[in-house]
């Protein structure tokens, strides 16, 4: 595979992945946390429905970075690196819930797969192109 191609296919993929932390994001800070089966926020509930969206405005803000990564995605290592880094974190924190017992709907065992395999599959393919074309 040519570089440019493989570059074209890298910036495809990650461009794919932002869709998530852009769509999650978006939808929390939109609908809170009633955007989750099962959680219908009453009254007593604003603290949690601030910080709910609060975080997702986080998440979104995730993807914009990884975003800000594609254009030039050869010289974005350390910043698709930081940006990973805190996804694996998350995800590193949805599975210790699953420790504690806290089994999660099977979307959101899908998007800890994501997190813990896919996105440092991607740092570790954005390094070997990174390294490839810089030759």
């Amino acid at each position: 595979m040519s570089p440019q191609a493989e570059r074209r296919l890298l910036q495809a993929a990650l461009a794919l992945a932002c869709l998530s932390p852009f769509w999650f994001g978006l939808k929390g800070m939109i609908e809170g946390p009633a955007m989750l089966m099962g959680v219908e926020p009453g009254g007593s509930a604003a603290d949690l429905v601030s910080h709910y969206r609060y975080l997702s405005g986080l998440f979104f803000g995730l993807g914009l970075v990884l975003a800000s990564c594609v254009p030039r995605i050869e010289a974005r290592g350390r910043r698709l690196r930081w940006a990973a880094g805190a996804v694996v974190v998350g995800g590193l924190a949805r599975l210790g819930g699953i420790a504690a017992g806290d089994a999660p709907s099977a979307a959101h065992q899908a998007a800890l797969a994501a997190e813990l395999a896919l996105t440092p599959l991607l740092v570790l393919w954005q390094a070997r192109f990174a390294r490839r074309v810089a030759v």
